[in-house]
């Protein structure tokens, strides 16, 4: 098993930014593919970004160049710098991590952008 935990959500004005975290514990060894993603009320869960254990990033296009995607493998921890926010961006994301083919997922934590 593997345990995603994140933080870092909350409330912030349009034009602000926000760090999210997600650590991992447990049966973490083989973790490739982590990323994070986003649900925002009544709709479906969306890919924000993804990143490879070699460091290969993927993004969507509604947060290309606001958003970025890191790792450290030596604590564990996945981030998501979250910068020029925009009310659409109000949701709750998702911590995601692949240890081979099989899926982990977070409890997730509210980001919530004010116009």
């Amino acid at each position: 098993q593997v345990q995603l935990v994140e933080s870092g959500g909350g409330l912030v004005q349009a034009g602000g930014s926000l760090r999210l975290s997600c650590a991992a514990s447990g049966n973490i060894f083989n973790i490739n593919t982590m990323g994070w993603y986003r649900q925002a009320p009544g709709k479906q869960r969306d890919l924000v970004a993804t990143i490879t254990s070699g460091g290969s990033r993927n993004y969507a296009d509604s947060v290309k160049g606001r958003f970025t995607i890191s790792r450290d493998n030596a604590k564990n921890t996945l981030y998501l710098q979250m910068n020029s926010l925009k009310p659409e961006d109000t949701a709750v994301y998702y911590c995601n991590a692949y240890r081979g083919w099989i899926p982990y997922w977070g409890q997730g934590t509210q980001v919530t952008v004010s116009s």
